[in-house]
């Protein structure tokens, strides 16, 4: 990723932790630091399953643990200037025991607050989710809301569940005396979906399409509108935040921010196809295709059959009861918060963060021919 230099940032040999480097933001965010912060001394990257590659990466050290046990976590953190938490465990579809998802997302995140306290790391930046906040599973709306938007968080899914008590641990957490008389300061983002290169999920709809040669069926009105952000630019508002939290932490100290920037609001399947039409993708139907009713049927009966199979094998497809509110109902947001407290603006636009995932997908694309 090329970055402004006018945007550069500079920082005095400190060390910063990134717990789930490996991973598809965690990624994003490492090779962002090593770019915009050529005086950090080291860039830790704690993660469960390890990406090699990164190994060359010069001043990156991987580290393999599991986010879930207090001894991995303490000497990750130890001598750490700033942690900054990305790590988690993301499933909407049961494709994780619930309690695995507790264990990594809430036990983990205590643990990170743990060993930040007796390590003396005073600064904590924590990757939370839209999801905390919504769409809750009535369905009620969110439009261009921000942080003090009133809006009834109703969850009974085991991640958005997993991820609000994570950011309620990390917020109270804020202000904590540690051994060293130094206070804990901690903040959250929320990001809304995130785009881009690398995105599995991305990844798994092109291949589905693949299966219906390059055919989709529209399910849901183009009027529901979803607030989607580039990876690049979620990396972005981490390192600024980072360099905030140090610089004026009675600020940012206690504070959550949403994670957006100015990529276009849409249903789930127009903004797919942002990226899909330039690959051969087509999607059929001005208007939905199938009636509600019968989408909500078809989630029930793929929720029913979850339950059934679960002794005899994982069945998790895509569509049920709780992704079915989620793209069905607006949620839209604003970042104002974040410009005002560190002046966070999209570091990519629209059309590039557009044209590095069109790119991307292209290359899945010939990577595919090539295998047949």
């Amino acid at each position: 990723m090329q970055i402004p230099a006018q945007m550069r940032l500079t920082t005095k040999n400190q060390i910063y932790l990134v717990t789930g480097g490996c991973g598809f933001l965690g990624k994003h965010l490492v090779e962002m630091l090593l770019e915009k912060e050529p005086s950090l001394a080291e860039i830790r990257v704690f993660d469960l399953h390890l990406d090699e590659s990164m190994r060359s990466l010069d001043r990156v050290t991987l580290i393999q643990g599991d986010l879930s046990d207090l001894e991995d976590v303490k000497p990750a953190v130890k001598g750490a200037h700033v942690v900054i938490h990305t790590a988690g465990l993301v499933d909407v579809w049961g494709r994780v025991r619930p309690e695995k998802i507790m264990a990594v997302n809430v036990q983990g995140t205590k643990n990170i607050i743990e060993a930040c306290v007796t390590q003396g790391v005073q600064y904590l930046v924590y990757t939370s989710s839209m999801e905390v906040v919504g769409p809750n599973i009535k369905g009620h709306p969110f439009y261009r809301g921000n942080e003090n938007t009133t809006y009834e968080a109703i969850h009974h899914h085991p991640y958005p569940l997993s991820k609000a008590k994570a950011e309620q641990l990390v917020l109270e957490a804020n202000g904590q005396l540690m051994p060293n008389g130094k206070r804990l300061v901690t903040c959250a983002l929320r990001p809304t979906g995130i785009y881009g290169e690398n995105h599995l999920l991305m990844k798994e709809f092109y291949e589905k399409g693949l299966m219906t040669k390059k055919y989709m069926i529209r399910a849901i009105p183009p009027s529901v509108e979803h607030s989607r952000v580039y990876v690049g630019n979620v990396a972005w508002m981490h390192l600024l935040v980072s360099q905030k939290i140090q610089e004026d932490p009675s600020t940012i100290g206690g504070q959550v921010y949403f994670c957006y920037d100015d990529s276009p609001y849409k249903s789930y399947e127009d903004f797919n196809m942002e990226f899909l039409s330039p690959c051969g993708f087509r999607l059929l139907g001005s208007r939905p295709l199938l009636p509600f009713f019968l989408l909500h049927l078809i989630a029930l009966l793929n929720a029913t059959l979850q339950w059934l199979l679960k002794p005899f094998c994982v069945y998790a497809p895509i569509l049920n009861p709780y992704t079915l509110v989620i793209a069905s109902t607006t949620f839209t947001v604003k970042t104002d918060k974040a410009l005002k407290h560190f002046g966070y603006k999209p570091c990519f636009p629209w059309e590039e963060s557009k044209n590095h995932t069109i790119r991307w997908l292209q290359e899945v694309t010939a990577e595919k021919q090539m295998e047949k």
